[in-house]
C-alpha cells in the first residue's frame, strides 16, 4: 500500500465514522467547533509529555488529532494528502537554524 492508499483508507474510516454519526446533519462538520476539539487533543497531548504519561497513551493521543484533522478535511471539503505533500515540498526547500538551542525550519525574514 503506497502512502496515498494509507491515506485514502484512513479518509474513508473517517468519513464512516462521520455519516454513523451523521456529523454534517448534527453540527460535528462544524469548523470553530473542530477547531476547540483539536485545541482539546493538543492540551492532552501536551498532557502525556509534561506528566510523563506512557508512549502509548500519547500516541492514542496523537491519534485522535489526526482523526481530527482529517476530519476537518472532509468537512471543509480539501484534500489533506495534496495539501501535506504540498507543504512538505515547500518545507524541503527551507534552511534550519538554531534558536535557543533548538533547530527551526522557517522561512526567516530577518
Amino acid at each position: 500500500m503506497n502512502q496515498s492508499d494509507s491515506m485514502q483508507a484512513l479518509r474513508d474510516a473517517v468519513q464512516a465514522f462521520h455519516d454513523k454519526h451523521e456529523f454534517r446533519k448534527n453540527g460535528g462538520e462544524e469548523l470553530t467547533y473542530r477547531i476547540a476539539l483539536m485545541a482539546e487533543e493538543l492540551g492532552e497531548i501536551s498532557a502525556c509529555v509534561t506528566k510523563g504519561k506512557s508512549k502509548e497513551h500519547l500516541a492514542e493521543e496523537c491519534a485522535d488529532l489526526l482523526i481530527l484533522l482529517v476530519g476537518t478535511a472532509i468537512a471543509a471539503d480539501f484534500d489533506l494528502t495534496a495539501a501535506t505533500w504540498a507543504k512538505m515540498e515547500r518545507l524541503m526547500q527551507r534552511t534550519g537554524k538554531m534558536v535557543n538551542g533548538r533547530i527551526r525550519v522557517s522561512e526567516f525574514r530577518d
